[in-house]
C-alpha cells in the first residue's frame, strides 16, 4: 500500500473533503468530492511567508466556490510535513480547528507523499526520490519503491548523501530540491528518468490522499531536525 498508510482507491463511499497545505512556499486549499471527476473548489497562492494571515480567508473562498457549508465535509486533511516550522503550524492549528467547531475528523498527510503521489499513479514501477530544500545544502528526502512501498523513511540528509542514497537504483526525482540533487548527480551513473521541481505538492493530490487515508489521528507535525531557534540560555534572568 502507497506509503503503508494511503491508498489511492477509497471504499466507494462518498467523501468531500477540505483540503490545507502550508507545508512550503505556497498557501493552498481545496474541496474534493469523490463523486465528481474534478475538485468543486481550489485556490493555490505562492508565498514564503504570511500563511497565518493568508489562510483563512483563503478557505473562505473555496468553501463559497464549493458551495459547502463545513458540517457538510466529512474530513479534513493537511500537510503535516516536513516542511516550514511556521507554516506547519499555521495549517495543522486550521485544521484541527475547523475539524472540531465542524465535529469532523482530521487527518495528517506527508509532504513527501503528496508529492509522490501523482507519480506513483501514473507509473508504480519506477521508484521516486522526493527531496525538500531544507537549507544549509541539506535536503528531506524520502524514496518509494515499486508500488509506492517505502524503500527508504523520511529523513535529512546532506545534498551529497541524498544523491549517494538514491543512486544505486533507476529513479525519478521530484520536489522543492529535485534540480539541486539532479545538479549534483554522478556522471558514471545513469541519470534520473525524471526530474520535476515545483514548489509544493499539488493540492489535488493532497485532497485524494486525504480522501484515502485510512488513519483519523489528530494531524501532528512531522518535524525530521528541531528548530533554527533555540533559547539562549546566556540570555535567561537568573531567577531570585
Amino acid at each position: 500500500m502507497f506509503t503503508g498508510s494511503y491508498a489511492f482507491a477509497h471504499d466507494g463511499c462518498r467523501m468531500r473533503v477540505l483540503a490545507i497545505d502550508t507545508a512550503l512556499a505556497v498557501c493552498a486549499t481545496a474541496v474534493l468530492d469523490t463523486e465528481r471527476t474534478d475538485l468543486r473548489a481550489r485556490e493555490s497562492v505562492p508565498m514564503i511567508r504570511g500563511h497565518a494571515e493568508a489562510l483563512m480567508p483563503l478557505i473562505a473562498r473555496v468553501m463559497d466556490a464549493a458551495e459547502l457549508e463545513f458540517s457538510e465535509l466529512d474530513r479534513i486533511a493537511v500537510t503535516v510535513g516536513p516542511g516550514s516550522f511556521t507554516g506547519l503550524r499555521v495549517g495543522i492549528a486550521a485544521a484541527r480547528g475547523i475539524a472540531l467547531a465542524a465535529d469532523k475528523p482530521s487527518v495528517g498527510l506527508s509532504t513527501l507523499a503528496a508529492y509522490a503521489a501523482p507519480l506513483i499513479a501514473t507509473d508504480d514501477s519506477i521508484p521516486v526520490l522526493v527531496v525538500v530544500d531544507a537549507r544549509h545544502d541539506q535536503v528531506y528526502l524520502q524514496v518509494f519503491g515499486v508500488g509506492g512501498r517505502t524503500l527508504m523513511t523520511p529523513r535529512i540528509a546532506p545534498i551529497h548523501k541524498a544523491v549517494q542514497l538514491a543512486s544505486v537504483r533507476p529513479v525519478r526525482i521530484v520536489g522543492s530540491a529535485a534540480d539541486v540533487v539532479a545538479a549534483a548527480w554522478p556522471a558514471d551513473v545513469p541519470a534520473p528518468a525524471l526530474v520535476e521541481t515545483h514548489p509544493a505538492a499539488d493540492i489535488d493530490w493532497v485532497a485524494r490522499l486525504g480522501a484515502a487515508a485510512v488513519s483519523t489521528a489528530l494531524p501532528k507535525p512531522l518535524y525530521l531536525r528541531p528548530p533554527d531557534a533555540q533559547p539562549q540560555d546566556a540570555s535567561r534572568l537568573a531567577r531570585r
